[in-house]
């Protein structure tokens, strides 16, 4: 009897309706061992190698390129704006993932291929920041990526708010939800265009590399059902 019990247990646990909470979700191995080896990867391999990868960025020379639309756009501050509308996305995506363990690990996923193409792109393309360029803080990225004390202006194709806030729409379900991501995501890339710490090519790649980054999250970890 035991047998049979702990059996249909594990029946249930693998059923599509219980993979889609966190005990049944966390009962699967192969679950577990995907959403774990995503955060180590960030965590243990990315994060350490960002520091050094943007210092050397930041260091070397690269090309200013011609831009219409920012040549005529007054550089303004909007530091404010732009950090709360990034992290405010940020907070409640991640917490609308948390509730939904299949969706969250295909994001972390995501997350990490979306890093690792943005420093492809930077790395590949040596950029000198643009023109009039307002410099802004961002306690986040200053100490987990950067690491360091001196802004980092060079990371420039493509934007990583504007990408990151167009990531977290793709990762998102409900009409509403992807909406209010979507106004977002096109707000912070005007506001990051007004305080010229972008170019416009930036802007308009940013959800392209979203979109692919979500498309090989997928292959890593895509549930039957959404």
């Amino acid at each position: 009897m035991r047998v049979l019990l702990s059996t249909a247990a594990a029946s249930a646990s693998e059923t599509p309706a219980a993979a889609h909470t966190w005990p049944g979700a966390w009962g699967q191995p192969g679950y577990r061992g995907r959403l774990l080896l995503a955060l180590f990867l960030i965590f243990g391999v990315l994060v350490p190698a960002c520091a050094p990868f943007y210092q050397l960025i930041q260091h070397r020379a690269g090309h200013r390129l011609p831009d219409p639309v920012l040549a005529h756009l007054p550089a303004v501050n909007v530091a404010g704006p732009i950090f709360l509308l990034m992290y405010g996305s940020c907070v409640a995506a991640v917490g609308f993932l948390l509730g939904r363990p299949q969706l969250l690990v295909r994001g972390v996923w995501a997350y990490l291929f979306l890093q690792i193409l943005r420093m492809a792109t930077i790395w590949l393309l040596p950029l000198e920041a643009p023109a009039g360029i307002l410099p802004f803080p961002d306690p986040f990225t200053e100490h987990l990526f950067h690491s360091t004390a001196a802004p980092i202006t060079k990371d420039l194709f493509f934007s990583g708010h504007t990408a990151t806030v167009a990531l977290l729409l793709l990762a998102v379900r409900g009409r509403w939800w992807r909406r209010a991501l979507g106004l977002a995501a096109t707000l912070i890339g005007v506001l990051v265009l007004v305080q010229h710490v972008h170019y416009v090519y930036d802007v308009l790649g940013a959800p392209f590399f979203a979109v692919l980054a979500y498309w090989l999250a997928g292959r890593v970890h895509r549930p039957a059902a959404e």
